[in-house]
């Protein structure tokens, strides 16, 4: 799907919003002058104008008139007064992609009017440094190409799948707080490497280059996790003594139990 004829504005213009306007520029999926940006902040506006040489306004409803896609980047109990007025600028002619957590598109065709096509997207953040991993789902309204105009914007900045909008919670409890399980895991692995005698700098280098290289073995090699971490763990050897302390204190279980309590959140914070 090409962008070129589009033009994007983004409403609020935070790390999320940058990391995607960066992308799209990066790319070359679009030019500097197909993008708007709007935010609160005079200081932002200024940073995203001097940095990308896009088009910024205080003004949401300016944005969305000259714009084809609007990218709703708020905080969750912004959208409402945000998307008051823009019902009328938008109606049906307009593709809306939301990015705020917890917000079901239902929601958001309601407070535009009932006519809006909204695509909803849960992405994470490694989007910041172009690796992130993004699931979408369309909203009653949207066509397939308004998905795949959203798919285009996403992929600027990592990976895409499509799912149905019932399955967003899971995509949140997985990869949308997902970053945050592997920083628990490399913040256990450093302290540990410390408590070990290993010097705080070494012991971060080690974790970091450990967790990124394991990634990448996954990433681009053809085996399963389970078969790639038997390839690690020689019977009777030092792994498979810290596998066995780490079943015993069954942190699958735990894994599974955290991710549980993370959808119910999700599902709690949209109303669902």
């Amino acid at each position: 799907m090409s962008l070129q004829t589009k033009t994007i504005s983004f409403i609020g213009g935070g790390n999320m919003a940058e990391a995607l306007i960066r992308g799209l520029l990066v790319n070359k999926v679009v030019e500097p002058t197909q993008i708007i940006a709007t935010d609160v902040r005079p200081e932002r506006l200024e940073f995203l104008e001097k940095g990308f040489g896009i088009r910024t306004t205080p003004d949401n409803l300016i944005a969305a008139r000259a714009s084809d896609v609007i990218v709703l980047a708020v905080k969750p109990q912004q959208m409402s007064s945000v998307l008051a007025g823009l019902g009328p600028v938008i109606g049906d002619t307009k593709l809306v992609i939301s990015i705020a957590a917890g917000i079901p598109t239902s929601r958001i065709e309601k407070e535009l009017g009932g006519k809006a096509r909204v695509v909803r997207v849960m992405p994470n953040t490694p989007a910041l440094v172009g690796a992130g991993a993004a699931a979408l789902a369309n909203g009653a309204l949207a066509l397939p190409a308004d998905r795949q105009v959203a798919e285009a914007i996403l992929k600027a900045v990592g990976i895409v799948v499509v799912v149905e909008e019932k399955y967003l919670d899971a995509v949140t409890a997985l990869s949308g707080s997902g970053p945050a399980y592997v920083f628990l895991v490399a913040e256990a692995m450093i302290k540990a490497g410390i408590e070990q005698g290993l010097s705080p700098e070494i012991a971060r280098k080690l974790t970091i280059h450990t967790i990124f290289g394991s990634a990448v073995l996954l990433a681009e090699g053809h085996e399963e996790p389970s078969e790639l971490r038997r390839k690690v763990t020689s019977p009777g050897g030092t792994t498979e003594a810290a596998i066995k302390v780490m079943t015993e204190k069954k942190l699958v279980e735990i894994f599974g139990e955290a991710m549980g309590a993370a959808a119910r959140r999700s599902k709690e914070l949209s109303g669902s």
